[in-house]
């Protein structure tokens, strides 16, 4: 299933092919080595139920969901190390 939580240290990330923050976000995981799963809500239909259920009905992304179970819509890369302990 696409909303599983992500294991310890990563994060899943849900995004869409055109998106330039989730482009933006995910460049910066990798510059950080931050390891993270990306779910496209375009086609992944559950995906985008979840975002829409964390994002008060709205598709927004990208959305992170951490560890703990916990989302953030949009974070910045300090506070995805932060989430993460890291």
């Amino acid at each position: 299933m696409s909303t599983q939580t992500p294991a310890a240290g990563t994060v899943t990330m849900y995004s869409t092919s055109w998106c330039g923050y989730c482009r933006r976000l995910s460049s910066q995981m990798d510059r950080e080595g931050i390891a993270y799963d990306v779910v496209d809500i375009e086609r992944d239909e559950d995906a985008a139920v979840y975002v829409m259920q964390v994002n008060g009905g709205n598709q927004t992304v990208p959305t992170v969901v951490f560890p703990d179970g916990s989302a953030a819509t949009n974070p910045s890369i300090g506070e995805v190390r932060q989430r993460l302990g890291a």
